[in-house]
């Protein structure tokens, strides 16, 4: 027990360490050392349960259960997840890349374990104030306080998720902690039998009542007190961008400046400042995030332009019929939700928005292979998980502008809900910031025109299409067309071009199962064209972590492959 203070400070150590220079998420496995070590000295791991709601929490538990002399390989192709994973490690008892999963979980396994007639086993889930609050957490907590099952629920409150927790529980938790508080305690009053607040990292006292706990039967909530990014000041100062700060120098905390020249804008920020121009001149226009204000870009507007901005917390199914209900009364609402995450609210996608043909504007950050946060982050199924709902418009623009101009068409009122996919990351171009221009609901663009070939792309990785023509032994024989749309298809220009080329190849982004490689299959069947069409995408497996580039060699679309293929089909066409 007295060796644990400095196993503390050496574990702290040893993650700022590898992180400062391999990148990951700092400030949160920071601020849950203590209480990571207090969890495995009082608990009988494996064989006792335990899940961490957000993977991001979890570094520490990583390296303490055999995984130290690898955890520089973090987040790597190859090398050991980000998040916990059930396939890595005995320890991981679930894997949680996303939130508000864990109590869920750990009920169904303390239900389980009293089935088979294990009345000792003990069930732990960690869980941040942040994620508490979403629904999924409250339907567990719910069904949790009317069984007797033998759960601790902690509860890890440091008043921010990746940016500050919002909404009334954060309100109420925060008198709890001052001590003003009403009468009666939220948890009490959903049969739970409540502990805390606590100081998480206050180590023989976490210690003391978790050995109390392990006494009491029945569903508990142990409510701690932590710092986000604990032991490293600059992390506790700023815990927002050191969440994930990228490089940084592990003695003063201070980021390592990435070069500053000129760069085309991440696509994110094209969106915010898109969006703020846009509802300075039309008033009807809000925006809503689920908990992602940062990540997202919507802060420019949350700073210029409050009354229009709403961060509702990590409450994608909530934000999705939000939106619904505000277009109803005429307001234009774009409704920023990171692509993975749009998953999480697919039924309010179809019945609350596209059945009733709300104009909601879905706009999907990190569309695509995001690259190091890996399968569980990875936005490849929108484009099919969207497309086969009736009245949804699905549109990938190209670069920034098109970004822009697709925003201005939207917010005039279009009769359909659309979806707007964009990738994590750069656009092309310095010059974005042009003057709008409408665009035709459904309708292509043709960049070149060729005589045996066409590749037909939807989105970013259009640009690299365009490189990889000029690199051909006769560029003159590929046509190249921008379809934008894979919902509703440009099925003009795709007669032309079926009519015209010997060979078509599609190319997304995406899943291929259901796809826009897909749909130009779809519509050549339908047409009755024999073309044969090469799909390249996603293919029907989960692709794991790496660089951008690592994964889309995975999966089979990088560069050489392609530029391969198409080279090898037109020597075949002499």
């Amino acid at each position: 027990m007295d060796q644990l203070p400095q196993l503390a400070g050496e574990l702290r150590e040893f993650i700022i360490d590898i992180v400062s220079t391999k990148e990951g998420h700092l400030g949160a496995s920071l601020g849950v050392v203590e209480l990571t070590i207090a969890l495995h000295y009082v608990f009988n791991t494996p064989k006792d349960k335990l899940i961490w709601d957000v993977g991001h929490q979890a570094y520490g538990h990583k390296i303490l259960t055999g995984r130290k002399n690898v955890f520089n390989t973090n987040r790597q192709m190859g090398g050991i997840s980000g998040f916990p994973k059930r396939s890595e490690s005995e320890y991981d008892d679930f894997g949680t890349g996303h939130s508000s999963t864990a109590i869920s979980a750990i009920l169904g396994m303390a239900m389980a374990s009293k089935l088979k007639g294990n009345h000792t086993r003990q069930h732990v889930a960690v869980v941040g104030d942040a994620s508490i609050a979403s629904g999924m957490a409250f339907e567990g907590l719910n069904h949790l306080g009317v069984t007797d099952a033998n759960v601790l629920v902690i509860l890890n409150d440091n008043a921010i998720g990746i940016d500050p927790s919002v909404g009334a529980l954060k309100k109420y938790l925060t008198n709890v902690k001052a001590g003003t508080a009403k009468d009666e305690n939220i948890f009490e009053c959903l049969n739970l039998n409540y502990s805390g607040p606590l100081d998480g990292h206050d180590l023989p006292s976490l210690v003391q009542e978790l050995e109390r706990l392990k006494t009491v039967n029945g569903p508990k909530l142990l409510h701690i007190i932590t710092t986000k990014g604990k032991g490293l000041q600059k992390a506790e100062e700023d815990q927002v961008v050191y969440h994930a700060p990228g490089k940084f120098d592990k003695h003063t905390g201070e980021r390592v400046k990435k070069y500053n020249g000129d760069e085309p804008p991440k696509y994110q920020d094209v969106f915010g400042h898109t969006l703020v121009e846009l509802a300075q001149k039309n008033k009807n226009i809000v925006g809503i995030t689920p908990a992602m204000p940062t990540g997202s870009s919507l802060k420019f507007m949350m700073e210029e332009l409050p009354d229009q901005a709403y961060d509702v917390g990590i409450a994608e199914q909530h934000a999705v019929t939000l939106a619904a209900g505000m277009a109803t009364q005429g307001l234009v609402p774009f409704c920023n939700i990171y692509s993975t995450f749009l998953q999480r609210a697919y039924d309010q996608v179809i019945h609350d928005v596209a059945l009733q043909n709300i104009p909601v504007i879905f706009c999907l950050d990190r569309a695509g292979l995001v690259g190091q946060d890996g399968p569980t982050h990875h936005g490849v199924f929108d484009l099919a998980y969207l497309r086969c709902i009736p009245n949804m418009v699905v549109f990938a623009p190209m670069d920034e502008m098109e970004l822009r101009n697709i925003m201005y068409t939207a917010q005039q009122k279009l009769p359909h809900p659309i979806a707007i996919r964009y990738p994590r990351g750069r656009g092309v171009n310095l010059d974005w910031r042009q003057p709008f221009e409408p665009i035709a609901l459904g309708t292509g663009r043709r960049l070149k025109k060729g005589s045996k070939l066409a590749i037909l792309s939807v989105g970013h990785i259009g640009n690299e299409m365009e490189t990889l023509i000029s690199k051909l032994p006769d560029p003159s024989l590929v046509g190249h067309y921008d379809m934008r749309f894979v919902k509703p298809l440009d099925k003009k220009m795709l007669e032309t071009i079926f009519a015209h080329y010997d060979h078509i190849v599609t190319m997304e982004d995406g899943c291929i199962m259901g796809g826009f490689g897909s749909a130009v299959l779809e519509f050549a069947n339908e047409a009755g064209f024999k073309n044969p069409v090469k799909i390249f995408g996603v293919p029907d497996k989960f692709i794991e972590q790496g660089e951008i580039s690592e994964t889309h060699q995975m999966a089979g679309m990088d560069f050489d492959t392609i530029f391969t293929f198409v080279k090898s089909t037109l020597d075949q066409c002499g």
